[in-house]
């Protein structure tokens, strides 16, 4: 076959199919009633490609050209000045109106008030009458796709029926309050059946609202807690069992501040001792209910009608809703009950920390279970970190003087060796702020006694912390990363310091006493001043003393472990020991403490400085790169 033929008959095929496509493009023209011109018939039948011999089977199949697709036209980008009219137009103006229009009703409404034109019972009536048709009227917006501007005439409904009744009960005596609770009980309920029958979490907020609302509108002034906070709790009962169903857990946050709402007003106004245990009930409710669901609240998600619950749980991501939520009711629920207990028994309330502690221990190994593993995560170190949070809280509640000094320090080692069994980051920083919260209180604010040579409380604490920095020593240098090491520093020069500060002050004591020995009853006699004298020399040679041999014995660490940072420590110190003598004991100090204090300080710093000269221990080769840190 010719090659030329082929690409003609290609060329007739392609013809053919334009003109199959261009004749079913005008038939939906025609049928849309768009004109055509004169100079093609829509009529016309497409045109067959004719009939060329069939091309032998070892022929090449002819190649048809390409013909690139049409490119979309470009979609214009949304305006934002557009945008912002279309809201202001459908969304604010809709609700202006409604206002304006509520206004000018209510003008009227007082104005035929006003001149008795209805009574008091007519009144009420127009009010519900007016609520409910609302109801239904936005029905028929939402049936047609106006969906925001239902909502709006629902909320004016719903809202004028709930003040109907308040009239009702509140300004006119028409109704009891057990009819009017019950009626605005109808209200709340169908308002509720409205949201899930039409998946709208904006009507289920209004009924929360209408439902927390309820109490306050028909409240008689009394006391009837049992009541009040019966029929709380079934409004949060039935929140969580909305919130498992559906991806509504703005509503959770809704709840929780309508109860705690109802509770501070209540507690503001009733409570007393005598109702304690009832109280504590119905707060334990309360703390179980808000604790519980953010652990199966079930998430938000944009796809949520394409997948099943199954489905969304494996995918799921955790919201901030739930971690705050988790947080707050946490913090809420232990000062309710610090605040009831603080004055009866502050060892139940310690106690109670431990056991809130423990409860959130065990939230923690099932945090999350509603959500993906990042979320999960979070919410299960939102839970520890309270846990540890309480038992921090606990030890300054029951305990007293360096006792909370102690506890929190033991708490530290407790957590670093939790966190070494099971590799947490989180419960190595809480460790670290216990510890630091103990030698902070241990530096500024405990005032100890001590009437002993180190047997004393004072030194068993600073024993307690210095254990607790050795341990993490321990810890960091089994790790080889670059935050362990930096913490293994800090850790080592603490224990110096601690060590070098409780000495000092078993020091100081220790003279002291023998001052108040000598001066107890001869204040003003030469021999007490002289014998304080002494004293007090004897006591400044013996801080210099002691320095150079903390000095001498940390350089000996150092050359023995090999550490450069040690032994930077032991010339540090040794350096501030040099100063003191030069300066201070050279014209403090007796003529034989001064030679003392400088034959010794002399003779160790030769020591050390004939063993750096030496290079006995080959500090100038480590063994390895580690050797210098460790």
């Amino acid at each position: 076959m010719d090659p030329e033929a082929g690409d003609l008959q290609a060329l007739r095929t392609l013809i053919a199919d334009l003109t199959r496509r261009v004749y079913h493009l005008e038939q939906v023209l025609l049928a849309r009633g768009v004109s055509l011109p004169e100079s093609r018939s829509a009529a016309s039948p497409p045109v067959s490609a004719p009939h060329v011999p069939e091309t032998p089977p070892h022929a090449p199949s002819p190649v048809l050209p390409q013909i690139p697709p049409r490119p979309s036209p470009p979609t214009p980008p949304v305006s934002r000045d557009r945008d912002l009219e279309s809201r202001i137009g459908s969304q604010w103006l809709n609700r202006i109106g409604i206002t304006a229009v509520l206004v000018g009703v209510s003008y009227f409404l007082k104005f035929a008030f006003d001149n008795n034109w209805i009574g008091a019972a007519g009144r009420v009536a127009i009010g519900l009458i007016a609520g409910v048709a609302m109801v239904l009227w936005s029905e028929r917006f939402r049936s047609k796709g106006y969906k925001a501007f239902s909502y709006s005439l629902k909320a004016v409904g719903i809202g004028a029926l709930y003040l109907s009744l308040w009239a009702a009960f509140q300004v006119y005596g028409l109704i009891p309050s057990g009819v009017a609770f019950f009626a605005m009980l109808i209200v709340t309920a169908a308002t509720g059946v409205l949201a899930i029958t039409q998946d709208a979490e904006i009507l289920a907020a209004f009924a929360l609202s209408g439902g927390f609302l309820t109490p306050v509108l028909v409240s008689t002034g009394q006391n009837r807690e049992f009541e009040l906070f019966a029929y709380v709790a079934l409004l949060d009962l039935a929140t969580l069992v909305l919130v498992v169903f559906r991806p509504w857990q703005r509503l959770l946050i809704l709840s929780f501040v309508g109860t705690l709402s109802l509770y501070a007003g209540w507690y503001a106004s009733f409570y007393s001792t005598s109702q304690l245990r009832l109280t504590l009930g119905f707060a334990t409710l309360f703390f179980a209910i808000f604790a519980v669901a953010p652990l199966v609240a079930r998430r938000r998600d944009s796809a949520a009608d394409e997948h099943t619950i199954p489905e969304q749980l494996a995918r799921g991501r955790g919201s901030p809703i739930a971690l705050f939520l988790a947080f707050v009711n946490a913090v809420v629920y232990f000062l309710q009950v610090y605040a009831m207990y603080e004055q009866v028994d502050k060892t139940l309330t310690a106690w109670f920390a431990l056991a809130l502690a423990g409860v959130y221990i065990l939230l923690s190994r099932r945090a999350g279970v509603r959500y993906g593993e990042e979320s999960q995560q979070a919410l299960r170190l939102l839970h520890l970190a309270l846990a540890v949070g309480f038992i921090t809280v606990a030890i300054p509640i029951r305990m007293d003087g360096h006792w909370i000094t102690i506890g929190w320090l033991i708490e530290a080692g407790v957590l670093l060796w939790v966190a070494d069994r099971i590799h947490s980051e989180l419960l190595n920083a809480f460790a670290i702020g216990a510890l630091v919260l103990g030698i902070a209180r241990l530096l500024i604010y405990d005032n100890f006694r001590a009437d002993t040579l180190l047997f004393n409380e004072r030194f068993a604490t600073y024993l307690v912390a210095i254990a607790v920095l050795g341990a993490i020593v321990w810890y960091g240098e089994k790790r080889a990363d670059d935050a362990a090491r930096n913490v293994v520093y800090i850790a080592s020069i603490a224990i110096n310091v601690l060590a070098l500060v409780a000495l000092t002050y078993e020091v100081h004591d220790y003279f002291s006493r023998q001052m108040d020995v000598a001066l107890r009853g001869n204040i003003f006699t030469p021999e007490s001043y002289t014998y304080t004298r002494s004293l007090t020399i004897a006591r400044d040679f013996t801080f210099s003393a002691l320095w150079m041999v903390y000095g001498a014995a940390l350089m000996a660490v150092g050359f023995w472990r090999r550490s450069a940072f040690v032994r930077w420590q032991a010339l540090v110190l040794i350096a501030i020991t040099i100063i003191k003598v030069f300066v201070y004991d050279v014209s403090e100090l007796d003529r034989g403490y001064r030679i003392v204090s400088f034959i010794v300080l002399g003779i160790l710093l030769l020591a050390i400085s004939f063993v750096y000269q030496r290079d006995w221990l080959h500090l100038s080769k480590p063994k390895h790169v580690g050797d210098a840190t460790s």
